[in-house]
């Protein structure tokens, strides 16, 4: 057993991030922090896509961003412009290394690997041994959550391609956010295209379903219309759920999509565990502690949960949805909507131009 003042329960987006961010502030140098995961983070075995305002803490590591993306659905085709945000991409190999490059630059960090058993309160359980901490932050989903009445839980499972083609056709300053022009029957489903030059981009295909599914690649050999050769393959399952997860039990802290930070309707994760992060970093600084947590108010998870009840129950295509969304409103106010940063006449605009039968309906089953 030893004791740190800080431990750290995984070493993927969550707790990297936090982790950077603590050492980066220059206040944590006289304080010893352990960071577990059960193994070394070296491969490039996913890409983080987000938009933001601005350069971020982690604007080094930006591979590729763009300010025009175009969606696409039966009958329609727009390139919105979403100044002044900018869609930006981190590819997990530059995040793990400009992470741990850092993290070996200071002495009082230890990094150990192992697999975590359990964590309670302030004890972190590795195998036949335990830490102890002050404060614990966990990212480690131990368990599928138990589900209540008006509780849903859909998977945003995708398989992704970089592609390097034989002739151009990719414009490097413009991205495909949703392309809904395939096959809807295995779910809400896109393909989205994120071009680096005119003859490279990844090309990724994206379910929100229930289960995962047998073939992907069959999707994206249709959707690629050149010749083309295979570089990189990537392939990921989020969850997408309007499950209360708990955000703290006693001096542990979760973090990540454990604590709640994945956002239910649409699986953004990137920019929310970074609102997280300083959040906690700040608070540790001011307060020496970290609480106490901000929660988001309660009405995006209403949002959150009448859209999952919709897509779930099978009320209305989510095809339909998302593309009323960016149709009707300003896709710089839909972007702000997704990040939870509206205000509630705002909210009241931009999702005014849905079907309001079965949106009031499924709004009125989740109050219950």
């Amino acid at each position: 057993m030893s004791h740190f003042h800080i431990i750290i329960a995984g070493a993927g987006c969550a707790g990297l991030s936090l982790l950077t961010r603590l050492l980066q502030s220059g206040r944590f140098s006289d304080k010893r922090i352990l960071l577990v995961d059960k193994a070394s983070k070296t491969a490039n075995d996913r890409t983080w896509c987000f938009w933001e305002k601005g350069e971020g803490f982690f604007e080094p590591i930006v591979y590729k961003s763009w300010d025009h993306l175009w969606l696409h659905a039966p009958g329609y085709s727009q390139l919105h412009d979403i100044r002044p945000y900018r869609y930006k991409m981190i590819r997990g190999q530059d995040f793990y290394q400009y992470c741990f490059n850092i993290i070996a630059r200071h002495k009082n960090v230890t990094v150990e690997y192992g697999i975590i058993e359990n964590i309670s309160s302030n004890t972190v359980s590795i195998g036949a041994y335990y830490h102890t901490a002050d404060f614990v932050f966990n990212s480690i989903l131990f368990e599928k959550p138990r589900l209540k009445n008006n509780q849903y839980y859909l998977l945003q499972h995708f398989k992704g391609w970089v592609i390097e083609t034989t002739r151009p056709a990719f414009d490097p300053r413009q991205a495909t956010l949703m392309d809904f022009r395939i096959n809807q029957q295995g779910g809400t489903s896109f393909v989205y295209v994120m071009p680096f030059t005119e003859t490279r981009a990844l090309v990724e295909y994206t379910v929100f379903s229930e289960k995962l599914l047998d073939d992907y690649d069959k999707v994206l050999e249709d959707y690629i219309h050149v010749d083309f050769t295979i570089i990189e393959v990537e392939f990921g399952v989020i969850p997408m759920t309007n499950y209360p997860f708990q955000p703290a039990d006693g001096n542990t802290v979760n973090i990540g999509t454990a604590g709640g930070q994945t956002k239910a309707s649409s699986g953004y994760t990137f920019r929310f565990i970074q609102k997280q992060s300083q959040l906690l970093v700040n608070n540790l600084v001011q307060h020496g502690t970290p609480f106490p947590l901000v929660k988001q108010p309660r009405r995006f998870r209403w949002y959150d949960g009448t859209l999952l009840n919709i897509l779930y129950h099978n009320k209305l295509p989510g095809a339909y949805i998302f593309t009323e969304l960016f149709k009707n409103n300003r896709a710089t106010d839909v972007l702000k909507f997704l990040d939870n940063e509206t205000t509630v006449m705002e909210e009241m605009k931009i999702i005014g131009v849905l079907p309001k039968k079965v949106f009031i309906g499924a709004a009125l089953q989740q109050l219950w």
